[in-house]
């Protein structure tokens, strides 16, 4: 597996080894091992699967406060998407810094994020299918968000009036929320 370092310190590019013939692929999406021999140690307790049907859906940025912090390894099965971390450690030199990297059923990248991060992803193409791996249960209590246009983070998701749900237009911009909601 190829590993891709960013620049938000723990976000990592995975890039696994696909096998392709005539017939189709195969690969690892996960390994335990592999990823130990990288230095990279999680134990995913939880997998979660979403589909969105429509170019232009965003969801997120979300993120689990606390003891309920996730730390997930997303990837793209269906479509393309371009998928977003954004650092919201307190006290890190990238606080409210962002990457970005497009994720596809194509490419087969897939996006390690440390707990600490705010999570989302706008889909590029229809009929998208998104899953990923999560080190800790959701909690509903602890499930936050951070408003996907933020004017302070300023991501640019490459779309102007995404489809968002009703949860995700109401969070509260990053300069509204009190450092104890973060990490």
């Amino acid at each position: 597996m190829k590993l891709t370092k960013t620049k938000l310190e723990g976000v990592i590019i995975l890039e696994p080894k696909v096998f392709g013939d005539n017939r189709g692929f195969f690969m690892e999406s996960w390994s335990k091992r592999q990823l130990e021999e990288l230095g990279l140690y999680y134990d995913f307790v939880q997998d979660n699967h979403s589909s969105s049907t429509r170019r232009g859906t965003l969801r997120g940025i979300h993120y689990q406060k606390g003891e309920h912090s996730q730390a997930k390894l997303v990837r793209c099965v269906r479509g393309a998407v371009f998928d977003v971390a954004v650092d919201l450690r307190v006290k890190s030199p990238t606080y409210g810094q962002w990457i970005g990297v497009e994720l596809s059923e194509k490419n087969k990248k897939q996006l390690l994020i440390p707990r600490g991060f705010g999570h989302g992803f706008v889909t590029l193409t229809d009929d998208v299918e998104f899953m990923y791996k999560a080190d800790n249960y959701y909690c509903q209590e602890s499930d936050r968000g951070i408003l996907w246009n933020d004017p302070q983070i300023k991501i640019e998701w490459g779309i102007d009036e995404p489809i968002l749900s009703e949860k995700d237009k109401r969070h509260p911009a990053l300069s509204e929320i009190n450092e104890s909601e973060l990490f």
